[in-house]
C-alpha cells in the first residue's frame, strides 16, 4: 500500500438526497462550525422551493448547534443517537467514495487533494442513480 508521512488534508463535507439523486458538497481545510455553518449554506441552496430538509446528523462537534451554527430556515437538524453511525446514510457515501475514488493514493500538494475531492464528488453526484441505490433508507424517507 502508498504510504506517505506528509499531512495536509482536506475535508469533505457532504450531504446526499436521495429521493432527488442529488447532492451538495463543499471542501474545507478544517472541520469546525465555521466550516459546518458554510455547507448548511450550500444545502439550503440544493433545497426544492417550497420544501424543507431534514438533514440527518450524528454527534461531531460541529453539528453542534450551541448558538454558534446557522442553520438556514429551510433546514431542520435532527441528530442521531450516541454510537449509531450505521443510521446516518450519508457514511454510506463517505465508505463508497474512499473505496471507488479516494484510497490508497497519495498526491503531491494540497491542490492536488482538493481536486481529487471535488472529481470524487462530482463522479457522485453526476450519477442519480448511484446516490439513490447507496443513501436510500425507507425509515429516512417522507412522502406527501
Amino acid at each position: 500500500m502508498v504510504r506517505d508521512t506528509r499531512h495536509d488534508s482536506v475535508h469533505l463535507f457532504g450531504a446526499i438526497c436521495a429521493d432527488r439523486g442529488i447532492g451538495a458538497a463543499i471542501i474545507m481545510p478544517a472541520v469546525n462550525t465555521e466550516a459546518m455553518n458554510e455547507h448548511l449554506k450550500e444545502i439550503s441552496t440544493q433545497v426544492a422551493p417550497g420544501a424543507h430538509a431534514v438533514l440527518v446528523l450524528d454527534g461531531a462537534g460541529w453539528h453542534q448547534t450551541g448558538g454558534r451554527l446557522c442553520v438556514p430556515d429551510n433546514i431542520t437538524l435532527m441528530h442521531l443517537p450516541p454510537y449509531a453511525p450505521e443510521l446516518n446514510p450519508v457514511e454510506n457515501v463517505w465508505a463508497y467514495l474512499r473505496a471507488n475514488k479516494l484510497c490508497n493514493l497519495v498526491w503531491d500538494t494540497y491542490d492536488a487533494i482538493v481536486e481529487a475531492c471535488r472529481k470524487a464528488w462530482e463522479f457522485l453526484i453526476n450519477d442519480p442513480e448511484r446516490i439513490r441505490s447507496i443513501g436510500t433508507r425507507e425509515w429516512a424517507s417522507v412522502r406527501g
